[in-house]
């Protein structure tokens, strides 16, 4: 970290830090999962923080559970869950992209139809209101099927990349935890 550079901090106050994990999951402490609302907490609070600057999460106890509980083992696991929720988005972003692509070659290949559909409604039912509407409609679906990659491609990954970069800078975040006295 830079030594010039001061951390966003983000406070949390808990009586046990148990109550920052699932209780249902099994799994060693270092693996488990953050609770839900812990993680909501955490990750609404640093989105309201600048962006570009280091995070540092500092978690207050009572004093007789900050002696028990080793700082090194709460900051890996809190780092491996949030390098895992950004895994996890990674994955979606990218199974996104496929859709849009396989949308948006079903989208060109139904707007190809279309217009050569749309020349032939006009040939088949002349220049006429039907040959008009005909060929408009086959126009318009052609375009139409070409909505949802456009929508994909330019707006539906953003929330997704800003999230996984979001739990990519939780997950290199500094981890204190401290007695919660000093806050009282």
């Amino acid at each position: 970290m830079d030594a010039g550079v001061t951390p966003n901090i983000i406070r949390v106050k808990v009586d046990e830090v148990s109550q920052l994990f699932n209780t249902f999951d099994p799994t060693p402490f270092r693996e488990r999962d953050v609770d839900g609302e812990a993680e909501e907490f955490i990750v609404d609070w640093a989105r309201e923080l600048p962006q570009g600057q280091p995070l540092r999460i500092v978690i207050y106890v009572r004093d007789a559970q900050a002696q028990k509980i080793s700082p090194a083992q709460v900051k890996e696991a809190l780092s491996s869950y949030f390098a895992y929720r950004a895994n996890i988005l990674s994955k979606e972003l990218k199974e996104l992209f496929h859709v849009g692509r396989l949308s948006f070659a079903i989208g060109l290949t139904i707007l190809a139809l279309g217009t050569m559909l749309s020349h032939s409604a006009m040939t088949f039912f002349g220049n006429g209101e039907i040959g008009r509407y005909a060929s408009e409609g086959l126009s318009i679906l052609g375009w139409v099927a070409n909505w949802k990659p456009m929508e994909i491609f330019l707006y539906d990954w953003w929330p997704l990349a800003r999230r996984r970069n979001l739990y990519l800078r939780l997950s290199q975040a500094g981890v204190d935890v401290r007695d919660a006295t000093v806050l009282v």
